[in-house]
């Protein structure tokens, strides 16, 4: 007996690489994490967990942690009905914050489609790259959607990249730091959601 196969979706591929890494990473980190706190907890090397090298290797796994968590979300698979608790979607935003970089809050009164989490997600990464110098990000949700909004004192301005959020001229190809620009857009068409995106001098804004 044979079977036609079909290829997937070069899209539906990706998310499932990006799924497969993340999985593949965080089980190591976690050794490393548990590691790190029986050597702070062992009586044999007394003010260890004190010391300022240990607090950098926890404080780096841990973000590391955080960080890759919210990459499964923004990059991986999710089935249409999953859900993303407010309490996660705030610790997933805390992991994308460039340790301390980012100010991230979040307005919403309940838990959210993982879909649009996920959406939430992509948009602070874009923002992230309009703030290389840091800035206050705020997420809100309304009763139409998402708006994003970041403040900042200086932001780094890329037309060509934001056009591909905005439409407003031909977009560049993206670096690979910069996949979530396209992914964003294709997040959006794909859930019949019209995607808006404002950036000047002192801030930017993406709303869905």
């Amino acid at each position: 007996m044979t079977f036609e196969t079909r290829p997937l979706p070069a899209a539906d591929l990706a998310a499932l690489v990006g799924s497969r890494l993340c999985h593949d990473v965080v089980s190591p980190l976690g050794a490393i994490g548990n590691g790190v706190e029986l050597l702070e907890m062992s009586s044999s090397f007394p003010g260890l967990g004190q010391s300022a090298e240990m607090q950098l290797i926890a404080e780096a796994v841990t973000a590391a942690l955080l960080r890759i968590g919210a990459y499964r979300v923004a990059f991986g698979t999710s089935a249409g009905d999953q859900r993303i608790s407010l309490s996660e979607l705030r610790r997933l935003l805390e992991g994308l914050s460039g340790q301390g970089r980012l100010k991230v809050e979040v307005e919403a009164d309940r838990d959210l489609p993982r879909h649009e989490g996920r959406m939430v997600l992509l948009s602070l990464m874009c923002l992230e790259t309009a703030l290389p110098w840091g800035g206050r990000v705020m997420a809100v949700r309304t009763e139409t959607g998402w708006r994003v909004v970041a403040e900042c004192e200086r932001s780094r301005q890329d037309p060509a990249l934001w056009a591909w959020l905005d439409g407003s001229a031909p977009p560049r190809v993206p670096a690979p730091s910069e996949v979530q620009f396209p992914l964003l857009a294709e997040a959006a068409a794909n859930a019949g959601r019209p995607l808006r995106a404002e950036l000047d001098d002192t801030g930017a804004e993406i709303s869905f």
